[in-house]
């Protein structure tokens, strides 16, 4: 049977959207449906290499592999990137097309364009997929931004899509941000608005049955569901304020893994499954003294290298990082964590700003120059010669040269990736690198104290299957989904 596409959208940002879709996405295909995610416009710096090649956000190639799919470029035709406080690189239909500040691309862009570019790649994909799991962007009610919508309910209206509201019952506040957000739409949007789901409920959800009439008497629409909040789930989550979370200090008898946060982290979940690990402490570090007692210091990628290696001088936390090496311990870099551990980061075409080079943190020998062309590609790669048959992707802008090279990792594309300086010491362009049990193994080996540990056994694959089916079955039990197929059908 054929069903209406189903979106879901926020009374704001972070109020759990991604991770909803993504339970939705794993229902379907549980159900016998083939579903698909799509997200017209998405603003993050935590991207992924489509196999193709191109790039989408992160939490699109989540819901795509909780459909049991690949991902593709239609499912996030446009992706912003921000590079500072004002503006983004823009990503139309998986490539970059160039920066813009906030007042250029939402005054000055043609947005009937990109959005007849985002309804192009929604209509590819209803021809093959049943249903379409759609998510909005940020709040449906910023009034200043709907002639500019490409997003949220003008998506709703043009595919007639049944339409759900998710609240954050945890911020607190969550009847007026209901009533608000659904009181201030136009009614030929508010009449597509078929339920809330209320999400992240702490306590016995039973005292919430005076709330369930309450929302719907102001607001006209029922609670389909109401989530209780979980930190038992493992999804990989593309907005970094879920990093609040994870700043917990050193913890005796386990390897402690201090990820340095930069102000323009990317891709933090490179580490997901190194902190998964039953050995290990993984916390992000914002000031010099929480490296002190770390066993491996990360650099992390990030979306402006030279800013945030400017930052790190001028916080104190590239001293930090320096000491931590000089004392014989590991220090690991990715991506753009790998371009700062090396001598220079030169910038001759202002990719990044107005500053032309910067010196690096010296650690490798090697330089980078930025350029214009980017590159994405999903890949398979081999470890230090080893046998291993691991994944990975790049993502980035620039090239990283060493006169002598000594390469990390071998692609299955015959590329040669990374500085190989000592097992305490590397850098890879290849994002995913400790999604791989091989690499974890390593650089825990190279902790005094770790050699007669047990090797990572985990089918990490398997594992994310485990917790889509888990948080499918979370999500399942506390909604309405009778109720939801209704509306699809009708």
């Amino acid at each position: 049977m054929k069903l209406r596409p189903v979106m879901f959208v926020g009374t704001g940002s972070d109020v759990g959207k991604s991770v909803i879709n993504a339970a939705f996405c794993r229902i379907f295909l549980q159900d016998g449906y083939r579903p698909a995610p799509f997200k017209a416009q998405n603003m993050s710096l935590n991207s992924y290499a489509t196999p193709e090649g191109l790039e989408i956000g992160r939490a699109q190639a989540v819901q795509a592999e909780a459909c049991g799919i690949p991902c593709r470029a239609d499912m996030n035709p446009v992706l912003l990137k921000p590079t500072n406080h004002t503006s983004s690189q823009v990503v139309l239909n998986g490539k970059p097309i160039g920066n813009q500040s906030a007042f250029q691309y939402f005054n000055k862009t043609d947005r009937m364009e990109l959005f007849d570019q985002a309804m192009a790649a929604c209509n590819r994909l209803l021809v093959e997929y049943n249903p379409l799991v759609i998510e909005g962007a940020g709040s449906i009610s910023e009034m200043n931004l709907w002639d500019r919508d490409i997003t949220n309910m003008r998506v709703a209206e043009t595919l007639d899509a049944p339409t759900y509201l998710i609240a954050d019952i945890d911020r607190g506040g969550v009847f007026a941000s209901v009533y608000g957000s659904i009181k201030l739409l136009p009614e030929a949007q508010r009449r597509l608005i078929k339920g809330v789901i209320i999400n992240k409920f702490r306590g016995d959800i039973a005292l919430f049955e005076d709330g369930r009439k309450m929302m719907k008497e102001i607001s006209g629409v029922p609670v389909v569901g109401v989530i209780p909040y979980f930190d038992d789930i493992h999804i990989e989550q593309e907005d970094s304020v879920v990093l609040e979370h994870r700043k917990e200090k050193q913890v005796g008898g386990k390897v402690n893994i201090a990820v340095v946060l930069l102000r323009h982290m990317s891709n933090f979940t490179d580490f997901n499954r190194l902190e998964l690990h039953p050995e290990v402490n993984l916390f992000y570090a914002a000031h010099p003294d929480e490296l002190k007692e770390a066993d491996i210091v990360l650099l992390p990628g990030s979306k402006n290298t030279i800013d945030d290696l400017r930052y790190l001088r001028r916080s104190g936390m590239a001293k930090a990082v320096l000491q931590h090496h000089e004392v014989g311990k590991a220090v690991y870099g990715i991506c753009g964590g790998y371009q700062m551990m090396g001598l220079s980061v030169e910038d001759p075409l202002g990719m990044e700003g107005d500053i032309a080079a910067v010196p690096g943190l010296g650690i490798l020998p090697v330089y980078t120059v930025l350029t214009e062309e980017k590159k994405t590609e999903a890949c398979r790669f081999s470890f230090l010669g080893s046998e291993a048959d691991c994944e990975g992707y790049e993502i980035h802008m620039g090239e990283t040269i060493a006169e002598i090279p000594s390469p990390l990792c071998n692609t299955d594309k015959g590329d040669e990736d990374g500085y190989f300086l000592s097992g305490r010491s590397f850098g890879t362009y290849l994002h995913g690198f400790f999604d791989n049990s091989c690499t974890i193994d390593y650089i825990l080996r190279q902790v005094p104290g770790y050699g007669t540990k047990e090797a990572t056994s985990t089918d990490y694959s398997a594992f994310k299957n485990e917790q889509y089916d888990k948080l499918a079955a979370h999500v399942r039990n506390c909604v309405d989904m009778e109720y939801i197929y209704k509306t699809m059908r009708e």
